[in-house]
């Protein structure tokens, strides 16, 4: 029996970089300070790491596949080599049946597939009630961050509210020890 992994899902605009609506080009990614060094104790303490993110700038016309994936590469060497297991992004506009587009769990559904991962003692960091509703949607904790458009938390379902992404990684490394 091959046993499953303990996953952080994380949202990428807003959460570990700069919010820019509809970032379609490499020039514009701007990570947040300390999340490097925050994805790599993440990473120390067994935890894979997974981005999720909405994108429908590409339904909507805004942008190419490829653009997108040219700013996940910028992402990706910004952030460092080997912090990410994987990245996951649905291109569908809101207001459409989606299985992926969040709060729908699809991509973190695809994900615990693709990966075998532990959804219990897993968590989801991101910066929009969305985020913290895909992962209850998805059945694991949620952490939503005010480093994106989206300040006022007070309502939020969230299980924890963190000023940012380094705070929310010492939550879980908090809880895991």
């Amino acid at each position: 029996m091959i046993s499953k992994s303990a996953a952080v899902f994380v949202d990428r605009d807003g959460t570990i970089m700069e919010n820019i609506d509809y970032c379609s080009d490499p020039k514009q990614v701007r990570i947040f300070p300390g999340v490097p060094e925050a994805l790599q104790r993440l990473k120390s303490n067994g935890f894979k790491v997974i981005i999720i993110t909405n994108q429908s700038g590409i339904g909507r016309g805004f942008f190419t596949i490829e653009q997108y994936r040219a700013v996940e590469a910028e992402v990706l060497h910004q952030l460092g080599d080997g912090l990410i297991d994987a990245s996951y992004f649905c291109p569908d506009v809101p207001g459409q049946p989606s299985s992926c587009r969040k709060p729908a769990p699809g991509m973190i559904l695809q994900a615990t597939r693709e990966h075998r991962i532990d959804l219990p003692c897993s968590f989801f960091i991101g910066d929009k009630e969305i985020d913290a509703e895909c992962g209850r949607n998805a059945g694991v904790r949620t952490i939503r961050v005010q480093t994106g458009i989206q300040h006022d938390t007070a309502s939020s379902i969230a299980d924890w509210i963190a000023s940012d992404f380094v705070a929310a990684a010492k939550i879980i490394l908090d809880l895991s020890e």
